[in-house]
């Protein structure tokens, strides 16, 4: 192909495209179709992350609120042998023997309680008795008493019956009630069962303060609802607390809250005793009854 004016072959520039055949040398026609090439398919991309603080909102993981231990159980007062059909029968006894079971009803009576009232009871219920049978036996018939040792049989036998009776039954109570053993038993049981109290407040308080502090721990002068055992925090309390601790008086209570300012606080007993020159015998009482919180 010869270019314009003569020159040389006609050479397309290089990255354009040549005109369709038979248009080389008039202008290109604008209705001719080239072809298109095959529409490619679409690749879909992976969904983006979302930013950090366009993320959807969840709540942080709740955490669950630190409940203490409860504390031990107090002792339930042990079931009492008190008055049952045995006592019941025990009292009647007079009044099914027409008396003459009286002396031995409070024989047992003054045995079980120890009693030289009731020895003396038995005593004269069986002199009764015996005057009653003398005057029967002394007549060969009850027309023939006379009014005096009629009056005295009959005294006597109402006496070992009905009086006997009534007796019994007032003093039932007293012979089939609960010992004094049993009683002392419980409160030996209720002393432990405070002092486990106390030693389960102390181990909660070294573990974690701020909770003692919360639950009151000490402060018997706050309202509260954990039981401590008695425990007194002596760092915290006003001076009447620490004047009703054992051994302690107003006076020194005092003491040791002027000394409390000055210091600071204690950390133990023997700390306590020897900051506020307390009596060295305070040492033992103070060391079981008192807590030292920061």
């Amino acid at each position: 192909m010869t270019g314009v004016g003569g020159q040389g072959p006609y050479e397309p520039y290089r990255g354009q495209r040549p005109y369709p055949s038979g248009q080389q040398n008039g202008s290109p026609n604008p209705y001719q179709a080239y072809p298109v090439p095959p529409p490619q398919p679409l690749r879909q991309r992976p969904p983006r992350p979302m930013p950090p603080q366009q993320q959807p909102f969840s709540p942080p993981p709740q955490q669950q609120p630190f409940i203490p231990p409860s504390p031990p159980q107090a002792p339930q007062p042990q079931p009492q042998g008190g008055p049952g059909v045995g006592s019941v029968l025990w009292a009647l006894t007079p009044l099914l023997t027409c008396g003459f079971g009286s002396p031995f009803t409070m024989l047992f009576a003054a045995v079980k309680r120890r009693s030289a009232w009731l020895g003396l009871a038995s005593a004269a219920y069986a002199m009764a008795i015996a005057l009653w049978i003398v005057i029967v036996d002394s007549y060969e018939s009850s027309e023939d008493i006379p009014a005096g040792p009629g009056l005295l049989m009959f005294a006597g036998f109402l006496g070992s019956w009905a009086g006997a009776t009534v007796h019994s039954f007032i003093i039932r109570r007293q012979v089939f009630g609960a010992s004094g053993a049993s009683a002392n038993d419980q409160a030996v049981a209720y002393a432990q069962h405070r002092r486990a109290l106390r030693e389960q407040a102390r181990e909660l308080a070294e573990r974690d303060p701020s909770m003692a502090r919360e639950l009151r721990i000490g402060r018997p002068d706050l309202p509260r609802q954990y039981d401590d055992g008695g425990l007194v925090d002596v760092n915290h309390v006003p001076a009447r607390v620490i004047a009703d601790l054992p051994g302690m008086t107003p006076a020194l209570a005092e003491q040791v809250v002027k000394v409390r300012e000055t210091v600071g606080s204690f950390v133990s007993a023997e700390d306590l005793s020897a900051a506020a020159s307390l009596p060295p015998n305070l040492t033992p009482e103070l060391a079981e009854y008192t807590i030292y919180l920061p």
